[in-house]
């Protein structure tokens, strides 16, 4: 076998294994017997019980929204979290405006929130962690401006942690309402909550969401400014004893971008605050995994981070190869059939080709966003994606 050969299996095998096989590997590992679970160790850091816990055992909660230009949503996301079944006494709502230039801090103030930050641009990680050195709360929850939690959102959230000392971070389950557009994100979310929910039950999940989530006060660490919690926190509480964990009875929803050119720019933003993480915080080194956590780390992040690459590599791989046997031929001609339906999907918008045009768009995002942060494109700052409001 050639070395051209060698490259094309070795790439075209990976690429499979990390977009289908990891998820039947943890599948299969759920199915066996709850000994060859990895467990991280207990930490008892909190000492707050709260298992079968009522109202009245419920710890003070923090709250905190970091914002910028949010004035049309902002009034609404203090509504939905003072509307949320838990002790109002023991809920502080707190907004990180992240220099805002409108009247995000005036509308949250009217709305009813328990303290309204206004700070210099920093971005949202920054903001964050302004709020949480304000924050009294013994349980720190974060959401996004634009979301909606569930009545019990919040409770779930808290029960889910206080009652399991060992667990540092806990993520609640957020779904993309859909007004219209070509974004197929909701048929990729749900193979990603799958996923998360089989991660969680065998050792920690590897990646959580902005929309909603909450950490102990002991176990909230600060990062830089360029990466962000949805990413650096799982891992980074299991290097630090802690495991992260998914909980789908908190539900939050938040409005998907409508356009596949919209969750471009989405996923291009978030690509660069993930390859800092991955090159510069200790994502890619095993100290502080077990060996399950490491395979997890390796397949869901650092492989689905690398694909976009690995396709390049297969494709260019196959169409040298392509006078050297059948196989190869097809791999070249299913590879281009899909770019070529990525083409197409705007003129020709059918179910199958509209995944296409997503796969090929948001993979390339993660190319793009690594060119972004190489290049010098490094600013903690963001904006909001249009449509999403």
């Amino acid at each position: 076998m050639t070395f051209v050969a060698v490259v094309f299996w070795l790439s075209a095998a990976l690429i499979v294994y990390t977009q289908v096989g990891y998820g039947l590997v943890l599948w299969l590992l759920s199915k066996l017997p709850g000994a060859w679970r990895e467990s991280q160790p207990t930490v008892d850091k909190f000492d707050t019980q709260a298992d079968g816990a009522g109202l009245a055992e419920l710890p003070r909660v923090s709250v905190i929204v970091a914002a910028y230009a949010e004035q049309d949503v902002i009034a609404a996301r203090v509504a939905n979290l003072r509307a949320q079944d838990y002790p109002v006494d023991r809920v502080e709502i707190i907004i990180a405006c992240d220099g805002s230039p409108d009247e995000t801090a005036a509308r949250a103030r009217t709305a009813g929130a328990d303290l309204v930050l206004e700070l210099p641009r920093g971005g949202k990680v920054v903001a964050q962690d302004e709020a949480v050195r304000h924050a009294s709360g013994e349980v720190l929850a974060f959401s996004d401006a634009n979301a909606e939690w569930a009545p019990d959102a919040l409770r779930r959230l808290v029960e889910a942690l206080v009652a399991n000392p060992g667990v540092g971070y806990v993520c609640g389950e957020v779904s993309f309402v859909n007004d219209g557009g070509d974004n197929q994100e909701g048929l990729y979310w749900r193979y990603e909550m799958w996923l998360r929910t089989l991660e969680s039950r065998l050792s920690s999940i590897t990646a959580g969401n902005g929309a909603i989530y909450a950490v102990r006060p002991a176990s909230y660490f600060v990062i830089g400014p360029l990466a962000g919690h949805d990413l650096s926190f799982p891992f980074g509480m299991v290097k630090r004893g802690w495991r992260a964990v998914y909980v789908p009875a908190a539900k939050a929803t938040e409005k998907m971008a409508p356009s596949i050119e919209s969750e471009f720019a989405r996923k291009r933003r978030m690509a660069r605050r993930t390859w800092p993480t991955v090159f510069g915080s200790g994502l890619m080194s095993p100290r502080g995994y077990g060996p399950l956590y490491a395979l997890m780390i390796l397949s869901h992040r650092i492989l689905r981070y690398l694909s976009p690459f690995l396709h390049l590599v297969a494709l260019a791989a196959s169409l040298v190869l392509v006078g050297q046997g059948w196989v190869y031929i097809v791999a070249a001609a299913l590879q281009l059939a899909v770019l070529g339906g990525a083409l197409i999907a705007p003129l020709v918008p059918v179910r199958l080709l509209l995944v296409a045009r997503y796969y090929v768009v948001t993979s390339s995002a993660l190319a793009v966003g690594l060119l972004d942060w190489l290049s010098g494109n490094r600013s903690p700052v963001w904006d909001t994606v249009e449509g999403t409001r």
